[in-house]
């Protein structure tokens, strides 16, 4: 598998065929192929934006043995279960230094049987390491009836352990080792020697032998240095004689946390050996483990891994190893199985074993997922993930003052930070943690004095995980100081780099202090400061302001030196100083203004660096120190910059659109002719009306004809087509104009009459009906063919629609047909 998925990009996002392309040709020899060293380089570069840990900051590394119980008692599942959980411990182990040896064991009651069976001998738990510990291990599932007795012999298993243990592995002795040696015993019974000649020809005596033997195998593990943590299974186990086997054994720990000293543990049956075996083993090793998803395959299971962790393992109890897996990032990336990438290096084993481990270091922290898939016919067994991590953490020191005199009292402030320059800022990440310094020098013994952070002074402020204390530096001392932190907490150890300064010689010429407020910034922006300097000498001084320790692992960083340790990086992520130096008069004082502007690479988080202030006519006398206290957040996105000039403007264009469609229904309503009614008129006598509809009359026009039969009255109707019309339509301003067929347009009033041709119109709007009563009038006489009789002009209807006051009926006009 390749180090990286080729399809997707950091962010999870799809490549580019032709940036691809463009990568190979890049590389490509003088025929067009790309060499082997120019695609292994590109591959190894591109991913990688740090190595692993080197040795020195790695987890420190155990030996440790596991012991399995193989005696009659158990049933073949529970000798596969047991297999199972020591393939767990060789396989999640986190330091590649580490030592794993691997031992089965019954009895002796034949000739030619021995109580013990060595599976694994001990092999240094590296990549190739883990692999034969995979393979050889699962030799515990099957018992050797010819070689081991069904007893239980508890004393030769312990005796073979402590022999391989102490083996070429540094001093031993009442104190503790130099690397730690554990023994995991795993048992679902109790001593039973009672067939055994070696302990005696007489069998009744033999189970006496037999405890004495196991007392005086324990005293020897204690002087040897060795861990005993015995686990128990199954309702056959003598809880007495577990509880003898861990405090028989040496009783040194990881560090003074609860929980770390060697103590038996019991669960009820096999099914449960193997979680409560990785929670034994991270008690012994001050790791940590977390429980993620348990589900049979085809499923994705979850696993979360912390902030703090910088070391750690991803194990996959399989149970069938046709099982595949694959792992993802918390950003959704398929990590490789062996490798770099982006920071984290990847080391897999046990593919094709009932246990897979990917060993991870500097994990991405977050949620990781894993998927597991299996074929037809192997989906039947749960498989479950769990992360075993270590969090080995760095210490940045801050000294007030930072070149102390003999005799006087100085405040310590510590913060703490993992590899990848992630600053612990969650106190809970942190719970339990005890913090202790170390300071060591010419002319005084070491003194070693504690940290808090409880907000009594000299610590500020409680919880802000920044861990103060005070020591008085001896009045004897003399040249260099050399202060080491070390922190001891379920999961965390520290790397005890030690921080360097020096006994500062009579009064100082020079004062110095460094000044920054607390922020919240983005990558690439600028956070200010302030020096300010005193200058007590007669010549003037020089001051420099730098980094003082390491800057986050990012891509294209190399390495330097500074005070405490590794210098700034220069890449991304490295800040920049401006200015760098301070010119001070002498005998004169300085308020110098600074910025730091950080890199655009630089993680998100709380920014651990710190900075210092060196006198450069002193051979680089620290003169002050202070915390880099930034935390970084994400730039904002072109969303989250703009958006309320986004909503304004989007309201101000809903109200512009809301206000013009008002106007233009207003509009649309002062231009619809809808309800007005046109009249015909000759003679006085209405002759038809025609009341414009709603839809008749778009963009404020009503075109209507005139038609004018041959033999009845003429009548209004309205046009549909585009010929030649009559025209009535309103303008914006409410006033009514008429465009006759012929003719030009000419404004028209209410109930006033307009001639057109031979006969009137007359328009009459809604409001003018209210006056009108009854229906529309037809001229007497007026019948088909034939014109209507011309009314009186005294009882002719007003021109302005009503009717006239009544008077003498006229006299009938003669017809012209008589």
């Amino acid at each position: 598998m390749s180090s990286t998925d080729p399809t997707t990009t950091r962010r999870g996002r799809p490549r580019g065929f032709l940036l691809l392309a463009a990568a190979l040709l890049a590389l490509a020899g003088p025929f067009g192929v790309p060499s082997a060293s120019a695609v292994a380089g590109a591959a190894g570069a591109a991913p990688a934006r740090a190595a692993a840990a080197p040795a020195s900051e790695g987890p420190d590394p155990i030996d440790f043995a596991v012991v399995v119980d193989q005696s009659k008692s158990l049933s073949d599942r529970d000798l596969v279960r047991e297999t199972e959980a020591a393939a767990l411990l060789s396989q999640g182990e986190i330091s590649e230094r580490s030592r794993a040896t691997v031992i089965g064991f019954g009895s002796s009651e034949k000739s030619g049987q021995s109580p013990v069976r060595e599976v694994c001998p001990p092999t240094v738990v590296d990549g190739a390491g883990r692999q034969r510990l995979s393979d050889c291990v699962t030799r515990l599932a099957h018992r050797d009836s010819v070689r081991t007795g069904p007893g239980t012999d508890f004393p030769a298993a312990i005796r073979q352990a402590v022999a391989r243990l102490t083996e070429d592995s540094g001093t031993g002795g009442a104190q503790a080792p130099k690397t730690p040696r554990v023994l995991f015993l795993l048992t679902d019974g109790r001593l039973d020697v009672r067939d055994s000649p070696e302990y005696g020809a007489d069998p009744g005596s033999r189970q006496a032998n037999g405890a004495k033997r196991l007392a005086d195998e324990l005293a020897r593990a204690r002087a040897a240095g060795v861990q005993i943590w015995p686990l128990g299974f199954g309702g056959g186990i003598d809880r007495d004689a577990l509880t003898a086997m861990a405090e028989g054994g040496f009783r040194g720990a990881c560090s003074d946390v609860p929980g770390s000293v060697p103590r038996m543990r019991v669960v009820s049956g096999s099914a449960g050996i193997d979680r409560a075996l990785q929670e034994t083993f991270a008690a012994a090793r001050c790791a940590r483990i977390v429980t993620g998803d348990v589900a049979r395959p085809p499923a994705d299971l979850y696993v979360t891994i912390p902030p703090i962790a910088t070391d750690g393992s991803l194990t996959v109890g399989k149970h069938d190893p046709k099982v595949r897996v694959t792992y993802y990032d918390p950003e959704g990336r398929k990590v490789p199985l062996h490798g770099s990438f982006d920071g984290s290096s990847f080391e897999v084993s046990g593919e094709d074993g009932p246990v897979e481990a990917l060993r991870v270091t500097n994990p991405l922290p977050g949620r990781w997922r894993v998927r597991v898939e299996a074929p037809e016919g192997h989906r039947g067994q749960e498989v479950a993930v769990r992360a075993l991590w270590q969090g080995r953490l760095r210490s940045a020191v801050v000294l007030d003052p930072a070149s102390p005199r003999p005799g006087q009292r100085t405040v310590v402030e510590v913060r703490l930070q993992t590899r990848r320059g992630v600053v612990v800022a969650d106190p809970r990440q942190l719970e339990g943690v005890t913090v202790t310094a170390h300071l060591a020098g010419d002319g005084f013994a070491p003194v070693a004095f504690r940290l808090a952070d409880d907000g009594r002074a000299p610590d500020r402020t409680a919880g802000d995980v920044r861990f103060t204390g005070t020591v008085t530096v001896p009045a004897t001392a003399t040249g260099d100081l050399e202060l080491t932190t070390s922190m001891a907490a379920p999961g965390i150890t520290s790397d005890r780099r030690p921080f360097h300064t020096r006994i500062a010689e009579g009064t100082p010429p020079v004062v110095a202090q460094l000044s920054l407020e607390r922020v919240t910034a983005h990558p690439g922006d600028a956070v200010p400061g302030v020096l300010q300097v005193a200058n007590h000498d007669t010549v003037p001084h020089t001051l420099r302001i730098a980094l003082a320790d390491d800057a986050p692992d990012t891509p294209d960083t190399g390495t330097g030196t500074g005070t405490g340790g590794s210098g700034p990086k220069a890449g991304s992520a490295a800040p920049r100083i401006s200015p760098e130096t301070v010119v001070v008069p002498p005998g004169g004082s300085v308020d110098a203004r600074f910025t730091v502007t950080l890199g655009a690479g630089t993680p998100l988080g709380e920014l651990g660096s710190r900075l210092a202030v060196t006198d450069t006519a002193r051979a680089g006398e620290t003169l002050d120190t202070a915390f880099l206290d930034v935390h970084v957040e994400a730039p904002p996105t072109w969303w989250e910059r703009w958006w309320p000039y986004v909503i304004g403007g989007a309201v101000v264009l809903v109200l512009l659109a809301a206000l013009t469609a008002v106007q233009l229904l207003a509009r649309r309503r002062r231009l619809d002719l809808t309800g007005v009614r046109i009249e015909l008129r000759k003679g006085g006598w209405v002759l038809d009306t025609l009341e414009v509809r709603a839809g008749q009359s778009p963009g404020g026009e009503f075109r209507f004809t005139i038609e004018e039969p041959a033999g009845p009255a003429p009548t209004l109707h309205h046009a549909h087509g585009a010929g030649a019309a009559h025209r009535l339509r309103r303008t914006g301003s409410g006033a009514l104009l008429l465009r006759p067929e012929t003719g030009p347009e000419t404004p028209v009033h209410t109930a006033v009459p307009v001639e057109v041709a031979d006969a009137e119109l007359v328009i009459r709007t809604p409001g003018g009906f209210r006056g009108r009563t009854g229906p529309v009038r037809t001229p007497r006489g007026a019948r088909p063919g034939r014109p209507p009789r011309r009314p009186d002009p005294a009882t002719a209807p007003g021109a302005d629609g009503t009717a006239a006051a009544p008077s003498a009926p006229p006299a009938p006009e003669p017809h012209p047909d008589f």
